[in-house]
């Protein structure tokens, strides 16, 4: 089982503008992070899951880590926004492991289309609720 990680998708105002800059990398989408992760080999086959508007909403495969020179790494993901079943998460800095049991599953086309249009804040009270 891999090792997941969280992280927030700062500066982003939705999910579907998140999926829009993922997708604007052509191969593989890079962010910057000051210290590797020490649990490094267990996220082989893992994902970075996102969390916008307090809820986990989608996931990127993380294809790998890499020294940028200057005394940082690069987290290099798929550029691709994979949604999941949303599930709330407190907002954090940086990031977070998250165990494979912990991680929410991914939607089928058909649910990812009527969750989508949905408010972040709406959805994060139907999920405390159980509805969705």
């Amino acid at each position: 089982m891999p090792l997941h990680m969280t992280k927030i998708a700062f500066r982003s105002e939705s999910p579907a503008s998140l999926r829009a800059w993922l997708e604007s990398h052509a191969g593989e989408a890079r962010l910057t992070t000051r210290y590797l992760p020490k649990r490094v080999e267990e996220m082989a086959g893992g994902s970075l899951y996102w969390i916008h508007g307090h809820m986990l909403v989608g996931r990127s495969p993380i294809l790998g880590f890499e020294e940028t020179g200057q005394g940082r790494h690069w987290i290099r993901l798929e550029p691709r926004l994979i949604p999941v079943r949303a599930k709330p998460k407190r907002a954090h800095q940086g990031w977070r492991y998250l165990e494979d049991a912990d991680a929410p599953p991914d939607l089928d086309g058909s649910e990812a289309d009527d969750l989508n249009p949905m408010p972040a804040a709406l959805l994060g009270e139907l999920s405390k609720l159980g509805l969705v």
